[in-house]
C-alpha cells in the first residue's frame, strides 16, 4: 500500500497501454503539449527504454519513463501522478521502480519545469538542482524546437 491507496506499480510496453488511459492522464495534469499531438506521445512512449504505470484497479493513475543508453546516462522523463492521487508515494514508487532497471548508469538527469512543489519532490530523491549542485560545475544546455 502506498500512502492511501493501493496501487499496483509495474513496468509495461507502450504497446500495452490504452492510448485514451494515457491522454487522460496526461490531461489530468496539464500536459497539453503532449495530447495535442497523440501520434508523438506514442512514438516517445514506444521508444522508452522502461515506462512503469501506477494503476488503482483498472484506472491508470501514474506513469514515469526512462531513456537510457544503459550504461552512462539515463533521463528520467514525464513522472506524471493523477491529481487526486499526489501525495500517496506512487511517485516515489514509480521512479524507484524505473530507476531501479539502472544501478551502473551513474548519470540519473531530469528536466522539469519550475513549479515550486517539484523541486523539493525530486531532492527527497536525491537529485540536486543543477544550480545547487556541488560536486563540481555543471552546465545545463536546453534547446525547445
Amino acid at each position: 500500500m502506498l500512502g492511501w491507496v493501493m496501487a499496483t506499480i509495474a513496468t509495461v510496453q507502450a504497446a500495452d497501454l490504452s492510448m485514451a488511459d494515457v491522454l487522460d492522464l496526461y490531461a489530468s495534469v496539464g500536459w497539453l503539449a503532449y495530447t495535442k499531438d497523440p501520434e508523438n506521445l506514442l512514438a516517445a512512449l514506444s521508444g522508452s527504454s522502461i515506462v512503469v504505470t501506477a494503476r488503482e484497479g483498472k484506472a491508470l493513475v501514474g506513469l514515469a519513463r526512462v531513456i537510457s543508453d544503459n550504461a552512462s546516462i539515463c533521463y528520467l522523463q514525464d513522472i506524471l501522478v493523477r491529481p487526486g492521487h499526489q501525495r500517496e508515494g506512487i511517485g516515489r514508487a514509480l521512479v524507484s521502480t524505473a530507476l531501479g532497471y539502472y544501478p551502473q548508469v551513474r548519470q540519473k538527469v531530469l528536466l522539469t519545469d519550475d513549479e515550486p512543489g517539484q523541486k523539493a519532490f525530486y531532492e527527497s530523491l536525491g537529485y540536486t538542482q543543477a544550480t545547487e549542485f556541488d560536486g563540481g560545475a555543471v552546465r545545463a544546455f536546453l534547446r525547445f524546437d
